[in-house]
């Protein structure tokens, strides 16, 4: 029996929640979809759905929570992930109320995972970025790790 597996990502700045999304999507036998090529029928429907993008301001994308914010009732596993040029702060995981959101969805929420990524935000620019070499192998093979961890059923890592 295959699982119906979908991640659903937006990378907007320079592709970097993508390349995090696509090598889960390898492990994982996932498609994965920007939230305006996804159907919300669909995603609650699915086994195990990722939701992703990087951070903005302290938040994910508007367009993924959005999307999230308009699903309908859902039955499955989901896990939520992210990439930023600022470290999180353990008290306020950027994941944290995108999790919340899908909980209250339905979804069991079965972990979260995030990296460092190059950020070129505003005053960031003017040195040319934060972080321009990242997500770097070490930070794919985590990624990879993490979704190996939630096809074999276990609790992964936060």
């Amino acid at each position: 029996m295959t699982m119906d597996t979908v991640i659903v990502c937006t990378s907007v700045s320079h592709g970097n929640t993508r390349r995090i999304a696509d090598r889960m999507a390898r492990v994982l036998g996932a498609e994965v979809l920007a939230p305006e090529q996804a159907d919300p029928a669909r995603i609650a429907e699915a086994d195990l759905v990722g939701f992703g993008s990087g951070v903005f301001h302290g938040r994910l994308h508007p367009r993924l929570t959005g999307f999230a914010k308009a699903l309908p009732q859902a039955r499955g596993r989901a896990f939520v992930f992210a990439t930023s040029g600022l470290p999180e702060l353990p008290p306020a995981p950027f994941t944290r109320p995108l999790s919340k959101l899908l909980a209250a969805k339905g979804f069991e929420v079965t972990g979260s995972f995030t990296c460092r990524a190059y950020d070129t935000w505003a005053p960031f620019r003017l040195v040319g970025g934060l972080h321009r070499h990242r997500p770097d192998d070490a930070d794919l093979s985590a990624a990879g790790a993490f979704a190996g961890r939630l096809l074999a059923g276990q609790g992964p890592a936060d």
